[in-house]
C-alpha cells in the first residue's frame, strides 16, 4: 500500500527588510530566523546550512517510511521533506545511539535505507515557512529565471523540485528541543506493549525500519516481476 505524505507548508515570499540584518547576503533573513527566532547555529556559506549535533540530530528516511512514524512524534517535534526523502528532527545523541539501537531492535543485519545526522555534520536549511521573516527582495526568490513563490502551485513547487521545506516547521517560542525524540529515561523494554508511553526514539526507529525494509522489499518485488515480463519466452 502506498503512503499519502502531506503536502509541505508553502515557503516565504519576500518581503521587507529586517533591522540589523545585512542586505548582501541572499539568506540573510532566513539565517535571521534559524539564528534569532529558534535559536539554532547555522554555519557560514551558502547554501544555507544548520549543525547537527548541537540541539538536534536528523534521521532521514524514504518519505513513505518517514510518513508511517509520524504519529510517533509530537505535534511541535519538526520534520522536513527533500524530494523523495524524509527529515525527522530526533535528539542531540540519536545519532550516536542509533547503530546499537538498531542492534538491539534486531535491525543490524537488514539492509536500511536510513541515514543520519549528528554531531560535525550539517543539514541544508529548510525554507521557512509563510509567516515568519521572508527573504529579502531582490534575494534569490527574484532573481531571472527563478520561480517566485506567489502562484497557485507556490506550495509545493519546492517540494518538486528537490528544495527541503517544512512539513511539520518549527515554532519560534516554543521549546523546539523537548519535543524531539529521545531515547527514554529509564531502560527501554521491548517494543511489545509500548503503545501506553511516551514517544521515544525507540519506537520511532523501530517503525521507520520496518517501513523503510517493507518499501525496499516492495521494490524488489516489482523489479523481479518487470525483469520477469522482459525475458523472451523459451521453449523446449
Amino acid at each position: 500500500m502506498t503512503s499519502t505524505v502531506p503536502l509541505p507548508r508553502r515557503p516565504l515570499d519576500p518581503g521587507v527588510p529586517i533591522a540589523g540584518v545585512s542586505s548582501e547576503d541572499p539568506d540573510a533573513r532566513a539565517r535571521h530566523w534559524y539564528e534569532n527566532d529558534l535559536g539554532w547555529p547555522t554555519v557560514p556559506g551558502r547554501p544555507l546550512r544548520l549543525l547537527t549535533g548541537v540541539l538536534f540530530d536528523v534521521l532521514d528516511v524514504p518519505a513513505e517510511a518517514g510518513a508511517q512514524a509520524l504519529r510517533h512524534l509530537a505535534p511541535g517535534s519538526p520534520v522536513a521533506l527533500r524530494g523523495d526523502r524524509m527529515e525527522l528532527l530526533v535528539a542531540a545523541g540519536g545519532a550516536e545511539e542509533l547503530p546499537g539501537l538498531l542492534d538491539w531492535l534486531e535491525w543490524a543485519a537488514v539492509r536500511l535505507d536510513l541515514r543520519v545526522l549528528g554531531t560535525g555534520d550539517t543539514l541544508e536549511a529548510p525554507r521557512p515557512p509563510a509567516g515568519t521573516a521572508a527573504l529579502r527582495p531582490g534575494g534569490p526568490d527574484s532573481r531571472p529565471g527563478r520561480p517566485r513563490s506567489t502562484g497557485p502551485g507556490s506550495r509545493s513547487r519546492d517540494f518538486a523540485q528537490g528544495a527541503a521545506v517544512w512539513l511539520r516547521p518549527p515554532e519560534p517560542g516554543r521549546e523546539v528541543e523537548a519535543s524531539l525524540p529521545a531515547m527514554p529515561a529509564v531502560p527501554a523494554v521491548s517494543p511489545v506493549g509500548r503503545e501506553g508511553s511516551a514517544p521515544d526514539l525507540v519506537r520511532l526507529v523501530d517503525t521507520v525500519a520496518a517501513h523503510c525494509h517493507r518499501v525496499r522489499l516492495r521494490r524488489a518485488c516489482a523489479w523481479h516481476s518487470a525483469d520477469r515480463r522482459d525475458q523472451p519466452l523459451a521453449f523446449s
